[in-house]
């Protein structure tokens, strides 16, 4: 990956706030600005992956004063288009220090799986717990690997198929490698092809990730409803409070 922005460059960024997927949603993320405010209380909350702002934006429109940190300069230049004033740090969230004292640090959107080794994602908690002040929250939101649809030597499982765009999850089950592949068919008949890797990980493999980091488990939730985990929940929103 050449482009310095990573996965997330000029071409994914410039659409990237018309996606349609439920995240994009004007009631979800009310609903998750909802929780998030709660979460943070009367202190600071701090953004890894900001992004376009898709949700540090309007979490500031309530009032929360909101930082981010993000790798994409082209999705940056979005968020300061909605909101000049939100301070946006260009770094990587698994090393990159802005501020301590913060009462919040969120990973929304299956982002932490954009972390690609187990060694990055305890970094990853790492990092945030070295910004939370005593009693501060992280809060991830992240997909449940879909491993019960794999029948035995299957390894892809389908999420998008329409006449012009297919989309499929490929799993490495030994590694807890996973990619998300898209074929777009073009008027002209060809089709782009884009992969974007990750490496999904496990709700009880995050609390060990968050005892190495000195945060305990707090809550699981499986919508912004905050409605309970179960067996059948197909993501997690976890919290772990900074003693």
């Amino acid at each position: 990956m050449d482009d310095p922005d990573g996965h997330f460059g000029e071409s994914i960024a410039r659409t990237y706030d018309d996606a349609t997927g439920a995240e994009f949603d004007p009631g979800v993320v009310a609903q998750t600005v909802d929780v998030l405010a709660d979460l943070a209380g009367d202190g600071r909350a701090l953004e890894f992956a900001v992004g376009t702002g898709r949700v540090a934006v309007p979490l500031a429109e309530r009032g929360v004063p909101v930082s981010g940190i993000d790798m994409s300069r082209a999705m940056v230049a979005r968020l300061h288009a909605k909101n000049p004033a939100l301070d946006a740090t260009i770094g990587d969230f698994t090393t990159t220090r802005v501020d301590d004292g913060f009462a919040l640090v969120y990973l929304v959107f299956n982002t932490i799986m954009n972390v690609t080794t187990q060694d990055a994602q305890v970094e990853c908690f790492v990092n945030a717990a070295a910004h939370l002040r005593p009693g501060g929250r992280f809060l991830i939101e992240v997909m449940i690997p879909e491993l019960r649809k794999l029948p035995a030597g299957q390894t892809v499982v389908p999420f998008t198929v329409t006449p012009t765009h297919w989309g499929f999850d490929s799993y490495e089950v030994a590694t807890q490698g996973m990619a998300s592949n898209y074929v777009t068919l073009r008027e002209d008949g060809r089709g782009d092809f884009t992969s974007v890797p990750f490496r999904y990980l496990w709700p009880a493999e995050m609390d060990l990730m968050a005892r190495i980091a000195g945060l305990r488990p707090e809550h699981r939730w499986d919508s912004w409803e905050r409605t309970p985990f179960t067996n059948e929940s197909g993501k997690i929103i976890a919290t772990w409070v900074k003693p």
